[in-house]
């Protein structure tokens, strides 16, 4: 064979893997089951493929034309509320109706390094995520009640840094900056964030997860924090995730902060449930498994909770990709997450049901979620927001997650928006921030009702122990293999 001819077939040969490794990035591997498969108490889990890199599955965003809207489920109506907002992500609604609208993104710090983060940054970037983050806070105020913000006001402030998390309290807005919770003196009908804020605590700074959720208990004595992990299976080490894939919790009378749960991967949305009042919160789970791993979910946190990442997922099923030695006795006490919401649907937003809210019967007692969207599956999941059945007792309910607001995509490969937070408005319509979309949207069922109060689940206390005798005495018993010989 002559050597023009060896270089020939190098050259092709090249070229042929050059052109399988793109076919590869552009398609990846495909989903094996339904999404639906992939959701509810007892999700399928099929066997791991790990990925060198990643599947790829981006939605082109397109934007909304005047006019368009989301599709809304059966019975219900959904309108703007606002638009022409600059990538907005989470909403808080204030006592006095405000709603404030966190216009943010990444700080240029995110991301975890290497070529896998290096790929999703890009496609993060092509899904509309990539731009600075604003860094501004929004009020929207509905002004004459007719469900659209008439009035808006933007507020800027030098220490407002990738801000997400945003919490109301004693004449006090909190703040979840990605380095940082931090307060301004603030009254609901306030217009502006001025001077210098105090500083509650720090935070890890960003990483692959750089969003950090607020949320209030409801006696308003502290505030939980979530915080995401830096990599995708603790890539860089488990020193690298100090203080991360977990929950904490800070108490105000004691000025201490406390981890409250771990072993998440990115917990972001949290909220209480009405029935029970216990902590439940969405998780985004680890990548790079396969289109069909590993589902998404949706959970309660018990105090000392732990969900078992990076070292296993769904409580029995160890990532056997992860290099950091497992801790002892680990699986003995992970707990299981109680609801898959489906493969890489990415869900952010999560609010509870609660009385006065406009959504009818239908969904009186359940959770809203809005669920970004994959980047990394085919076909595409999630760009969608899902409501989630409980019962009377404030158990989730073994159904399938029920379509509230669908339409966000146009086709395989665009997408109108992205659906990121869901609220619930003074006058109990469901708000929905859509970041790609650059709007927030306002979901109610003519003609509803205001839902009645859901009335918590009576506790009382455990009955004292039995009166044990003050004096007791033990007996031989014969038949008893303690005081048998040995054979």
């Amino acid at each position: 064979m002559s050597t023009l001819r060896k270089i020939l077939i190098g050259l092709g040969a090249g070229a042929v893997v050059v052109i399988g490794g793109g076919a590869w990035l552009l398609h990846g591997d495909t989903a094996q089951v339904s999404l639906v498969q992939t959701t509810g108490p007892h999700p399928k889990l099929v066997e791991a493929k790990p990925q060198t890199f990643p599947t790829v599955g981006i939605a082109k965003p397109i934007g909304w034309q005047a006019g368009e809207t989301p599709e809304a489920a059966a019975g219900l109506k959904v309108t703007r509320f606002a638009d022409g907002l600059e990538h907005p992500r989470t909403l808080f609604v204030l006592p006095n109706g405000d709603v404030l609208a966190a216009e943010t993104n990444a700080p240029p710090s995110a991301g975890s390094g290497g070529l896998t983060g290096f790929i999703a940054g890009i496609l993060m970037g092509q899904a509309g995520a990539g731009d600075p983050s604003p860094n501004k806070i929004v009020v929207l105020r509905d002004s004459n009640g007719d469900g659209v913000a008439d009035q808006r006001f933007v507020m800027t402030n030098p220490a407002l840094n990738s801000p997400f998390g945003m919490a109301w309290r004693d004449g006090r807005l909190y703040v979840a900056n990605n380095d940082a919770v931090v307060s301004w003196a603030f009254q609901p009908g306030q217009t502006a964030l001025s001077g210098k804020p105090d500083k509650l605590m720090d935070l890890p700074v960003g990483g692959e997860h750089w969003a950090r959720n607020l949320l209030l208990s409801p006696d308003g004595t502290k505030l939980y924090i979530s915080i995401g992990s830096a990599t995708n299976i603790a890539d860089n080490g488990i020193d690298a995730e100090k203080d991360r894939a977990s929950i904490f919790e800070y108490d105000f009378t004691k000025h201490g902060v406390r981890q409250f749960a771990a072993g998440m991967r990115n917990p972001n949305g949290m909220d209480w449930n009405p029935h029970t009042g216990d902590l439940w919160t969405v998780v985004n789970e680890r990548d790079m498994l396969g289109s069909d791993l590993v589902p998404d979910y949706l959970t309660d946190v018990p105090v000392g909770a732990h969900y078992g990442w990076p070292w296993v997922y769904w409580k029995k099923t160890p990532d056997w990709r992860v290099q950091e030695p497992m801790p002892e006795y680990l699986t003995d006490f992970v707990r299981k997450p109680q609801y898959a919401l489906g493969a890489h649907v990415a869900p952010l937003g999560l609010a509870f049901a609660r009385g006065g809210n406009l959504l009818g019967t239908r969904f009186a007692r359940g959770a809203f979620i809005a669920r970004h969207g994959s980047w990394n599956r085919h076909p595409l999941s999630g760009y969608d927001v899902v409501f989630v059945a409980f019962d009377d007792h404030g158990n989730v309910l073994p159904a399938p997650p029920v379509p509230v607001l669908t339409g966000f995509l146009k086709g395989e490969d665009k997408t109108h928006g992205r659906p990121v937070w869901v609220s619930f408005a003074k006058d109990g319509a469901l708000l929905v921030s859509d970041d790609v979309g650059g709007a927030v949207w306002r979901v109610v069922a003519p003609g509803a009702q205001p839902a009645a109060a859901i009335v918590p689940i009576a506790s009382r206390e455990a009955p004292p122990p039995p009166k044990m005798p003050e004096h007791f005495s033990i007996r031989k018993d014969e038949t008893s293999g303690l005081i048998k010989p040995m054979e």
